[in-house]
């Protein structure tokens, strides 16, 4: 590995609404060539900063445990590291020896990457060499749509495990909003109520704020609720 990694190179990231970078890489699972391969489904695309590492691994038994969740949604998760495919094997077959915070022997079943070569990592911005390691990546994760547009983009720490139940929240709400054409309140969980786009003209305000739908109130012309379907 070249330990001369152009910074520049190391740090740059796509961004949201960019589509997403295309790679082929080995995994855990095969090879895939992404995002052709998932073409039609959500997809999660995470980094860790390296296996065998407490936090990371916790990490990855939630992940596990929660794949059936992520399936329903149409939603899968793609891992990725700068470790080998035999530490990948290896780190994956210890977890399912393990028992956590009620997640017993959890099985990793999506792919992991294997990125020695930094190639995925630095077309993601994965690295971050001021966060401490120039040949680690950073705790990434990036929401992708069925179209292969990035949706969101989350970065945490080494020292901070992520909130999973957050990023299914986030995927959740950014469904319900292409299917209906919403946006999801601050804290906004599933079930809850969620805001309709502002009115473009004053008539349309006055008419907004003058409705008797039972299933919309404001609190002003530009925000307004709808009760959850």
């Amino acid at each position: 590995m070249d330990n001369n990694v152009n910074v520049n190179e190391t740090t740059r990231l796509p961004l949201i609404g960019d589509k997403a970078p295309a790679f082929k890489a080995v995994t855990t699972q095969g090879e895939i060539n992404f995002p052709q391969d998932f073409s039609g489904k959500w997809v999660i695309l995470f980094s860790h900063p390296a296996d065998f590492t407490p936090v990371c691994t916790t990490e990855f038994m939630t992940f596990a445990s929660m794949a059936e969740e992520f399936e329903e949604l149409n939603t899968a998760l793609v891992g990725l590291s700068i470790d080998s495919l035999h530490s990948h094997i290896a780190w994956l077959r210890g977890i399912q020896k393990l028992e956590w915070n009620g997640i017993v022997n959890p099985e990793v079943k999506f792919p992991l990457i294997v990125d020695i070569d930094m190639n995925v990592s630095t077309k993601y911005g994965m690295v971050h060499p001021n966060s401490g390691s120039k040949t680690s990546a950073v705790r990434a994760v990036f929401i992708i749509d069925p179209e292969g547009v990035i949706r969101t983009i989350l970065y945490y720490p080494s020292s901070t495990g992520r909130n999973f139940q957050e990023i299914k929240r986030i995927v959740v709400a950014l469904q319900k909003s292409d299917r209906e054409g919403i946006a999801t309140p601050a804290n906004w969980e599933e079930g809850k109520d969620v805001i309709i786009p502002p009115p473009g003209t004053c008539v349309a305000a006055k008419e907004r704020m003058e409705t008797k739908d039972e299933d919309m109130y404001c609190l002003d012309w530009y925000l307004c609720f709808r009760k959850d379907k």
